[in-house]
């Protein structure tokens, strides 16, 4: 059944991996303006957090099978409704409807995983959900980009949908429930305060924020920088330097050197992760040769894989079932906040600085800090 459950996590990631490359040009192909075209991009991501909040509160209240296929269904719809756009406004509301209801997904997966596996391996399983993400971020974008190169770019999005068809087949035959809650009360902002006070839920969220603040900057800001080193084809370039870190994390994650997510503490291992992401941001603002930006690269797909699994692991090993959904939901919500800022924030950067890079640096490095100190905080707790 987890392995079911990596398939599905895979095709959750695609839905937004796969759309990276083609939804800006559909969207001005729908004559929408540039500043409606950045909305367009930005809502799901926006409404994704709020689809994370209140997702959260319902996995913990109907069980985590019910929720996932109601949003892997719900999704399933929405997808049709793309290629059915007329104009900017109307796929401004279906990117908007498509964020709430994929806001659902990752939390109920990740919990489910949570739920499945044993403290001894959770460091481990973690990592393999990483490399479910690595596989979607790699496939996604090129799949995107060549079908809609091909064909039309209305067959990406009925693509998606009917892999969400057999993931939903999947998840009725052969998913089981993991968790059901008994309180059916009303949701309320309130039952998440206590999960925010957590200061190991907080580190957690911070390290999510922290590090999708580092890949929106990277989306932004990395073909700036391959366009000023000079090279000749800088889309072409950018790819594979983005595709370098998303390889080394899968070797990380899939090979015997991911036992060290089961052997050393998970804190350690995110504020060494951010640590390295800020460092090679720093860098990036100061470096334009080639060679060595691949280089920068590889150590930032060390970075990623020391962070994800790990932020994922403490989230899960701080939470019992009652309440590990509506974890994931403001760890999740954090993801969705780092998306947004990452690529606005770089761009302001970018505008008055002349430093796209400055403030992921910044923002990362501080978050590194801020992560040291709660858990100095933690461990002086637990001596006392």
């Amino acid at each position: 059944m987890t392995r079911i459950l990596y398939i599905i996590i895979i095709v959750s990631f695609l839905d937004t991996f796969i759309q990276l490359p083609i939804i800006t040009p559909y969207a001005l192909s729908l004559n929408a303006s540039h500043v409606l075209t950045g909305g367009i991009v930005a809502i799901y991501s926006l409404s994704n957090m709020v689809g994370n909040i209140f997702g959260g509160h319902w996995i913990d209240t109907y069980g985590r099978k019910k929720m996932l296929l109601t949003g892997m269904l719900a999704v399933t719809i929405i997808l049709l409704f793309y290629p059915l756009a007329q104009t900017g406004g109307q796929l401004f509301v279906i990117r908007f409807i498509h964020g709430l209801a994929g806001g659902v997904l990752i939390p109920a997966a990740f919990a489910y995983v949570g739920d499945q596996s044993s403290d001894k391996s959770r460091g481990r399983v973690m990592a393999y959900t990483g490399a479910s993400i690595g596989t979607a971020a790699i496939v996604g974008p090129a799949l995107g980009g060549a079908i809609a190169a091909n064909s039309k770019i209305e067959h990406v999005f009925l693509l998606v949908s009917i892999l969400f068809v057999i993931s939903s087949f999947l998840i009725m035959k052969y998913v089981k429930e993991s968790y059901v809650g008994t309180d059916r009360g009303k949701f309320s902002i309130s039952e998440f305060i206590p999960l925010i006070k957590n200061p190991h839920i907080l580190k957690a969220s911070l390290a999510a924020f922290a590090l999708m603040i580092s890949m929106g900057t990277l989306s932004f800001a990395l073909p700036i920088k391959v366009g000023e080193a000079g090279a000749t084809n800088p889309v072409a370039i950018t790819g594979m330097l983005l595709s370098i870190y998303g390889l080394v994390t899968l070797i990380v994650f899939l090979t015997p050197m991911n036992r060290i997510y089961d052997r050393l503490n998970p804190s350690y291992l995110v504020i060494i992760g951010i640590s390295i992401i800020g460092s090679v941001h720093v860098m990036l603002n100061i470096v334009s040769i080639i060679p060595v930006l691949f280089l920068l690269m590889i150590v930032y797909g060390f970075g990623f894989s020391f962070v994800f699994p790990s932020m994922n692991r403490i989230v899960s090993d701080a939470t019992s079932k009652l309440e590990r959904g509506k974890a994931y939901g403001v760890f999740y919500a954090f993801f969705s906040l780092g998306a947004v800022l990452g690529s606005f924030v770089s761009g302001l950067a970018s505008e008055y600085l002349g430093m796209p890079f400055f403030s992921s640096a910044f923002t990362t490095l501080s978050i590194a800090i801020i992560l040291f100190l709660i858990e100095r905080q933690i461990f002086k707790r637990s001596k006392a």
